[in-house]
């Protein structure tokens, strides 16, 4: 394993020094730390962006979630594509013209602020709102860095967790939202590079899909539906909830802050080809990466697994890898993988630490130190999350996501949109949002319906309801 072990730290050191070159370009102001000063090119953005998105989900969540469903997982990469293209076309150019008028830093300024004032109560919930998901968003990506390093070291996962919490830390000091979407770019090269080799190994050692699905019928006919079966609400709920997930990015701070530092509003549609010429062949990558990982390792939900790794199939990636690819390709593939949660990890964190000085406690907005402070402190959380948290990468990932774009996401259209609301239709939406999408991850209909739709339905349900003089606070 000794090639393994230096590819794997060659690449992790060119991957940092990617972002260690934005220090040269840097200034000491909270306006670069938070949104580049709003200089990012589209293609940039884009990429960084893409990488953001698709890290620890879908390297370990969508490839786990593949190997256990089958076919049928296909109707989540649909879905997800096509609501992700509905929020470029008609919420990112919005998000960067009014950020960029108001000079908002965090989306919770953005939802916050209407003709120039501010509304302190929704940006504080806002900003603890973001603090709170993102933290365990980002708990989600220490876990993901974490089984590479226990796959290729074999090192306990809190071992893993703990380095994934410094190399973050380190991260965020370099260089702030800057550095993040330098090492975004150089990592989203190296992860759609990993995903088609293993995806092309797969292929030489199954056969192609005639193979691939002679083996997956054999194990379980199940595995071959197209769709679930015993849905309570249908098909068409299913998808619709599905497309609820990828449109869902509008709610995700970590995400829309790129957009927010693109240089233009022009400028976002030369980041949308960019973005979905690489987000589509790699979501559809990561699918067939599942599926035949089920047909490769066919006992893995049976395997014994290391204290601290809650879902077997999330290690299908990492044993796949060192299964099929010499050495060397090994150590690559997983610096790839580590890099990337932790860069997405590093963004999150960083955009935390702006809720926390930008919105929660403004009286620290410009101070670069308290910017710091906050970042170190809400890794802590982070670690402490994933440390502790029953939830594998897919469950901690999906929770924050939709939790995110049910609350902020859901009053973020309506003040891009310049619909009308009171305060307090928008506490009673940011509450009724992720309190839905908490309930019904308990429920007995999880699988049913991804949980972001009936958040996004409850919430909205509000927002008619405030429509009628005297509930909520509606004033005409």
């Amino acid at each position: 394993m000794e090639p393994a072990i230096w590819s794997f730290s060659i690449l992790l050191i060119l991957i940092t020094l990617a972002g260690a070159f934005s220090f040269v370009r840097r200034r000491r102001t909270t306006g670069d730390y938070l949104v580049a000063s709003r200089q990012v090119k589209p293609w940039l953005s884009a990429l960084s962006a893409v990488a953001t998105n698709n890290s620890g989900f879908m390297f370990i969540g969508m490839i786990a979630f593949s190997y256990r469903v089958g076919l049928e997982s296909i109707w989540m990469a649909i879905g997800w594509i096509l609501g992700d293209l509905t929020a470029w076309l008609f919420v990112h150019p919005r998000v960067r013209e009014q950020s960029g008028r108001i000079k908002a830093k965090t989306l919770a300024t953005l939802v916050g602020t209407h003709n120039g004032k501010e509304d302190r109560v929704l940006i504080v919930l806002g900003g603890v709102i973001t603090f709170i998901f993102l933290g365990v968003y980002s708990a989600g990506q220490f876990k993901a860095g974490s089984l590479a390093l226990h796959a290729l070291f074999g090192w306990d996962m809190w071992v893993g967790i703990v380095i994934a919490m410094i190399v973050v830390i380190i991260y965020s000091f370099a260089g702030g939202i800057r550095a993040t979407i330098w090492t975004d770019a150089a990592q989203s090269l190296v992860m759609i590079g990993s995903m088609g080799m293993i995806l092309i190994m797969s292929w030489q050692t199954i056969g192609g899909l005639p193979a691939l699905f002679d083996n997956l019928r054999e194990q379980d006919p199940a595995l071959m539906s197209l769709f679930p079966d015993n849905l309570e609400f249908g098909i068409l709920f299913y998808l619709l909830g599905m497309m609820s997930g990828g449109f869902g990015s509008m709610g995700q701070p970590q995400i829309m802050v790129r957009f927010m530092a693109i240089e233009s509003v022009e400028a976002i549609k030369r980041a949308r080809v960019w973005y979905f010429v690489w987000f589509v062949p790699f979501f559809a990558a990561s699918v067939g990466v599942g599926l035949y990982s089920r047909a490769i390792l066919p006992d893995l939900p049976n395997m014994q697994i290391a204290e601290g790794v809650t879902q077997p199939t999330e290690l299908a990636l990492p044993l796949m890898t060192m299964e099929m690819l010499p050495a060397f390709f090994v150590g690559i593939s997983l610096a790839g993988l580590f890099a990337a949660t932790m860069s997405t990890a590093d963004s999150q964190v960083i955009v935390c630490s702006g809720s926390v000085t930008q919105d929660v406690q403004p009286r620290w907005k410009d101070s670069y130190i308290a910017s710091k402070v906050a970042t170190i402190s809400i890794a802590t959380l982070a670690l402490l999350v994933a440390l502790y948290a029953p939830e594998g990468v897919f469950g901690l990932v999906l929770i924050a996501w939709s939790a995110l774009a049910a609350s902020l996401g859901s009053v973020l259209l309506l003040r891009i949109f310049k619909l009308p609301f009171s305060t307090g239709t928008a506490v009673a939406m940011m509450f009724t949002g992720f309190g839905t999408v908490l309930a019904w991850h308990l429920s007995p209909f999880n699988d049913d319906i991804f949980k972001l739709l009936p958040g996004l339905a409850a919430a909205f349900l509000v927002y008619l309801l405030s429509r009628i003089p005297g509930w909520l606070g509606w004033r005409r």
